[in-house]
């Protein structure tokens, strides 16, 4: 999505404010600090991961319409494709294949897409990014990956998904098991056991929290501040973000993206961005990068109930000024749209 700016940029945004996006781009796809697969959907991951994810690579495709697919094909192509990328990737899907298209309206993909992002998956082919289109090229996974890395064991899948349950513990801080499975997408079926075990281990402790009616896990390290001072624009696609009934039962904050909402049953708009203010999200804004014009636009306002609208629109308005100078952007237009419109249209003027 670049609506606004490519979405992988906006997570470090929100936590360190506006740093220089070339320090991403070289650590992701010239260091190899971090390396492209299937997370919780498409992600950087740090490369110290992988051998934790080799249990995903070597399992079935997990959408299904690419599992029959997959299994109508003759394994020669998949080869004599793999083949091609170790010889002379990194090289694109137009690239080896100029004829193929997409077929369909949405996310069809050619049969040469195709091949190639089951071998992404299945991790015989690896990943980088076009800087200047941003399109994936697949290359040979040692191009990816640090030979360190490469070389270690591979662990059995019950072990690995402990590990990525308590690095999703860790990130989380206290989480259901349905919360600590889905940060890396893990089925549930699986972690409930082992959040179990590792329970009884003291990896993680059992806790109930007031007015949740499933139990929960805490990781031992998690600590409660005397109090947040956040301030931050959240991506819809970040982490945080990611198990929409979390968000809810932390923060009393429904939240559904309207990407793929038809224009006219949108509700807040297209390209939404949560608002978060100490430890509440307190207002959500559309937001657009008018890169021709040189503006950032806000395109509608919305305040959640109970909130003072002045404070908080003063506090955006800052926000939003950090994000413009950020995007090199030089002025910032915000349309009448939402309730949280014109106190904004004041804070900004």
């Amino acid at each position: 999505m670049n609506v606004l700016v490519r979405s992988h940029y906006l997570p470090l945004f929100s936590r360190l404010g506006p740093y220089d996006r070339s320090l991403l781009d070289r650590f992701a796809y010239d260091d190899h600090e971090v390396f492209e697969y299937w997370g919780h959907e498409a992600s950087l991951i740090h490369s110290e991961l992988q051998p934790l994810l080799r249990w995903r690579m070597a399992g079935d495709h997990r959408w299904t319409g690419m599992r029959h697919w997959i299994a109508a094909q003759d394994p020669a192509t998949f080869d004599a494709l793999h083949d091609a990328v170790l010889a002379d990737g990194p090289l694109s899907a137009g690239e080896l294949d100029g004829t193929d298209r997409k077929k369909g309206p949405w996310w069809g993909w050619g049969d040469t897409k195709r091949s190639l992002e089951y071998l992404f998956y299945v991790g015989r082919v690896g990943a980088v990014r076009r800087r200047n289109t941003f399109e994936r090229a697949y290359v040979d996974p040692a191009h990816v990956l640090p030979v360190a890395v490469q070389e270690r064991p591979t662990p059995e899948a019950r072990d690995a998904m402990r590990a990525l349950l308590e690095r999703s513990a860790r990130a989380y801080g206290v989480g259901t098991a349905k919360d600590l499975a889905d940060y890396f997408r893990l089925p549930i079926k699986a972690a409930r056991p082992l959040l179990d075990e590792m329970a009884t281990d003291g990896i993680v402790e059992r806790v109930t929290v007031e007015g949740w009616k499933q139990p929960a896990f805490v990781h031992p390290e998690a600590a409660l501040p005397r109090r947040v001072d956040a301030c931050a624009l959240v991506s819809p696609f970040d982490s945080v973000m990611w198990e929409r009934e979390r968000i809810e039962r932390l923060f009393g904050f429904s939240y559904r993206i309207e990407i793929y909402v038809p224009k006219p049953k949108r509700t807040y708009g297209y390209y939404v961005l949560p608002f978060l203010l100490g430890d509440r999200y307190v207002a959500r804004v559309d937001l657009k990068a008018d890169r021709a014009g040189s503006r950032l636009l806000v395109q509608a306002a919305h305040a959640e109930d109970g909130v003072d609208d002045l404070d908080v629109a003063e506090r955006l308005a800052g926000e939003l000024r950090t994000m413009a100078t950020w995007l090199g952007l030089d002025d910032i237009a915000a349309a009448e749209r939402g309730d949280l419109a014109p106190a904004l249209r004041a804070a900004l003027a």
